[in-house]
Parts: structure tokens; C-alpha cells; sequence
């Protein structure tokens, strides 16, 4: 079912390329003319467009009871594409450590495993409070790294070791739930 919020996160799916393109192609001779500061604002313009999509789908699906499967498979790959594109185009473009990328990488999809291994088993492990600052902590990294801004690898930093934090919050969830379960 296209409902709003879907469309929502299917304009993300369709936005992280972009972005990620508008990263990693800057020798493209569309761009032959173009300051790379014009195309770092582009970038950042359409992460905070998608970023804001993520907001507004929840939002609406929720508000407006238009939870579906659909939105429940494409709202998280839209998130996942989105870091995703920002992450790995940064460090092509020697923005964002590798080992950081590595890390946060690493735990996304150790936990997607985890959240697959605890469906098929019943078991609900939503995301917790922890996991949405890691979010939006990696969105705000994301955007200061995107405009190469100051302070934007503490913020990375800071986002890895809230990132690692919450996986080993669900890891420990997950557990719980399997031992009472």
C-alpha cells in the first residue's frame, strides 16, 4: 500500500543515491564547472530534505494510524541508504575516518541480523530511545561533515560511541527476551 508515509521513504531510497553520486562523482563532466563547495551544499541540502522525510513518515504513520509491512520493510532501508551514502561518500572524499565508518557499518548490520533473527522468532525489538539519539546524532554528524565544519570528527566520534552503545543495548534486550522468553 502507497500510503504517505511509504512515498516518503521511497523519496529517501531515491534521494540517497543522489547524494551519494553528487559525493563521489565530483570529476563528472557535468560538474567540470561547478565550485566543490556548490555541490557540498547540494549534498547537505538534499541529506537534510531526506532526513526530513524520515521524520514525517513516522510522524504521519503513526499519527494517522498508516503503519503498514511495507513501511516497515522501506523505512529502515531508506534510513540504512541514506547513512549509508552519506558515510561511505565521506570517506571517498577523506572527510570521515574509515575505522568510524567501519564501526558504525559493522553494528548496522549486526543488528539488522539481530532484529531478523528476533522476528522470526517472535520477538519485538524496536528501537530504543538510545537508538534514535544514535540517529540523530549521525544525521547531525553526517551534515557538519558534509559542509566541512568544525568539530564535525568529535561529532563522528561521538556518534560511533553512541552507535556501539545502543548495539550492545539491543544485544542485551535481545537476550533478556530470548532467556524470558
Amino acid at each position: 500500500m502507497l500510503n504517505i508515509p511509504n512515498t516518503l521513504a521511497l523519496i529517501r531510497l531515491l534521494l540517497a543515491p543522489l547524494m551519494f553520486f553528487l559525493l563521489v562523482n565530483r570529476e563528472n563532466a557535468i560538474f567540470i564547472n561547478i565550485n566543490t563547495s556548490w555541490l557540498d551544499f547540494l549534498a547537505a541540502f538534499i541529506f537534510v530534505l531526506a532526513s526530513a522525510t524520515d521524520f514525517f513518515d513516522g510522524y504521519i504513520a503513526r499519527t494517522f494510524n498508516q503503519i503498514t509491512t511495507l513501511g516497515a520493510i522501506l523505512d529502515p532501508l531508506a534510513d540504512k541508504m541514506l547513512t549509508l551514502a552519506g558515510f561511505l561518500g565521506l570517506m571517498m572524499l577523506d572527510r570521515a575516518s574509515g575505522w568510524a565508518i567501519f564501526l558504525i557499518i559493522s553494528r548496522e548490520l549486526f543488528i539488522t541480523g539481530l532484529r531478523v533473527s528476533a522476528v522470526s522468532q517472535g520477538l519485538d525489538i524496536s528501537a530504543s530511545f538510545m537508538g534514535k539519539i544514535k540517529t540523530v546524532v549521525q544525521m547531525i554528524a553526517i551534515g557538519f561533515l558534509l559542509m566541512n565544519w568544525q568539530g564535525a570528527t568529535l561529532i563522528l566520534w561521538l556518534a560511533v560511541t553512541l552507535t556501539l552503545y545502543s548495539g550492545y543495548e539491543y544485544v542485551r534486550d535481545f537476550f533478556k527476551k530470548i532467556s524470558n522468553g
